[in-house]
């Protein structure tokens, strides 16, 4: 699969989107114009794709590292919750 220049421009947003003034999920619909769902959607997709690391191995590292951090912390708290289950109540 080969980088559109969407593709492109959302890596290239996600290394300096913080620089600019505003909500992340306001920038994203301004500048690509998709619902803040549908951007994560796709940028999910990019991180699984070699192209996208080839295009920026540094942003796509750190994504995948925060994307696992916050299944990590969702797991841990759904076991959590499990545990504090009492049967038959």
């Amino acid at each position: 699969m080969e980088l559109t220049e969407r593709d492109r421009a959302i890596l290239d947003f996600e290394k300096s989107w913080w620089t600019q003034e505003g909500p992340k999920e306001a920038l994203i619909v301004e500048r690509f114009e998709l619902s803040a769902e549908r951007y994560y959607q796709i940028l999910n997709q990019l991180l699984e794709s070699d192209e996208a690391y080839a295009h920026d191995p540094l942003v796509v590292r750190r994504l995948r590292r925060q994307r696992e951090r916050r299944r990590r912390e969702r797991q841990g708290a759904t076991q959590a919750a499990k545990q504090l289950d009492v049967p038959g109540s």
